[in-house]
C-alpha cells in the first residue's frame, strides 16, 4: 500500500522499475501530465485512476473526484483542458443504482469543468475482486504559446503560493471511512482548477511551477519540486492555512497537515516580481479566495524543504515514506 502513497516509495517504483521501462524523454520530465507537440499543437496529456474508499464522502464522490482530478493534471501545465476519456472496473454485484449516481457525479462535474467525456470503456471484475467502483480517467488539452511550466523551472527568489486551506479532503475522508466526529463537518475540497489557472496565466505566462498537492499533501509536491529542480524550499509555518477543524483532527490523530491529501488546491511557484500580482487575481477567483504566501525557493539546503517554526526554530519536511491514509483518491 506504501508504494501507492506518493511518498518515496512511489518515487521509489517509478524510479527503479516504470521510467527504466518505458524510458523516454517525455515520461522523464514527471510532472502531472505529459507535454506533447503534435502536429505544431502544445497538448498536455494526462491519466489517473481512482479507487477511493468509501465511494461517496462530505463535498464529493469518486465520480466528480476522477475529473476534477484529471482536469487539474492537465491544468497544471498551464494547459486548458478539453477532452477525457472515462473507464469503470466494476465488481461483480454492485447496484446499477450506485453506478448511474458515479456515472451522474461525473457528467455533472465534466460540464462544471468544460469538458467532454469524448470516450470509455468498462470492465466487470468478479466479486471480490474490487471495491464496488474504480476509475480510469485520461485527458487532454491545449497548453497556450509561451507557457513553460515544470518543476524543473524553480529558481532562488520565487516567491511560493497556496491556492486555499489545506487538509480538507484527506480529514473529510477519513472521517467517513474512521466513523469519526470532529464538532464540525470537513467536506473535501475537490474542485476544477483550470479557472483559477487561467486567471493567472493571465497576469503573467511566466509561472514557474504549478502542482495540485494531492497524495502525500503539500509536502510531497514541495519535495519532488525541490528535488527536480535542485533548489532549497523555505516554509514559514505559520503562514500555512491549515483550518482550525482540520488541525484539531490531525492533532487527535498525530498526523501533520502538510502530509493530508487535497484535491482542490495548486501550489504555484511564481516570479518574485509578479507574485502580488499573481496572489491578487487568485484571491479574485473562487478557487483562490483563500490564496496565501507561505514561503520561497533558495540557494540554502538544494533538493530539501524546511520549515521554519513558531518557536523560531526550523525542521526538515522530508518527503513522506508513504501515505499517511490510503486510498483517498
Amino acid at each position: 500500500m506504501g508504494h501507492g502513497g506518493g511518498g518515496a516509495l512511489s518515487a521509489e517504483l517509478v524510479e527503479h522499475l516504470f521510467t527504466p521501462a518505458y524510458g523516454n524523454a517525455t515520461l522523464a520530465g514527471l510532472g502531472d501530465s505529459a507535454a506533447l507537440t503534435l502536429g505544431g499543437a502544445r497538448l498536455a496529456f494526462s491519466t489517473d485512476s481512482y479507487v477511493v474508499r468509501p465511494l461517496f464522502f462530505p463535498g464529493g464522490s469518486i465520480g466528480d473526484l476522477a475529473v476534477n482530478g484529471t482536469v487539474n493534471d492537465l491544468a497544471m501545465s498551464g494547459a486548458r483542458p478539453a477532452y477525457l476519456s472515462c473507464a469503470f472496473i466494476l465488481e461483480e454485484g454492485v447496484e446499477l443504482a450506485t453506478v448511474g449516481r458515479v456515472a451522474e457525479a461525473v457528467g455533472a462535474a465534466a460540464l462544471a469543468a468544460g469538458v467532454i467525456v469524448a470516450t470509455g470503456d468498462t470492465k466487470v471484475v468478479d466479486a471480490g475482486h474490487g471495491d464496488g467502483i474504480y476509475l480510469n480517467t485520461s485527458g487532454i488539452g491545449l497548453i497556450p504559446d509561451g507557457v513553460d511550466i515544470r518543476p524543473q523551472r524553480a529558481v532562488p527568489g520565487d516567491v511560493i503560493i497556496v491556492s486555499g486551506p489545506i487538509g480538507l479532503h484527506g480529514v473529510a475522508i477519513m472521517s467517513v471511512r474512521e466513523g469519526l466526529e470532529f464538532g464540525v463537518e470537513i467536506t473535501s475540497d475537490t474542485a476544477p482548477l483550470a479557472g483559477l489557472v487561467e486567471a493567472m496565466l493571465a497576469v503573467t505566462p511566466d509561472l514557474h511551477v504549478l502542482r495540485d498537492p494531492t497524495r502525500g499533501g503539500l509536502a510531497t509536491s514541495l519535495n519532488e519540486i525541490a528535488a527536480a529542480s535542485g533548489t532549497g524550499v523555505a516554509l514559514v509555518e505559520r503562514t500555512l492555512p491549515v483550518p482550525d477543524a482540520v488541525a484539531n483532527a490531525c492533532g487527535f490523530l498525530g498526523l501533520d497537515p502538510l502530509y493530508v491529501a487535497n484535491e482542490g488546491r495548486l501550489v504555484a511557484f511564481v516570479p518574485r516580481d509578479r507574485a502580488d500580482a499573481v496572489l491578487e487575481a487568485m484571491r479574485a477567483h473562487p478557487q483562490g479566495a483563500g490564496a496565501a504566501v507561505i514561503g520561497e525557493c533558495v540557494e540554502e539546503h538544494p533538493g530539501m524543504v524546511v520549515a521554519r517554526t513558531g518557536l523560531g526554530g526550523t525542521r526538515v519536511v522530508d518527503l513522506p515514506l508513504g501515505e499517511q491514509l490510503p486510498r483517498i483518491c
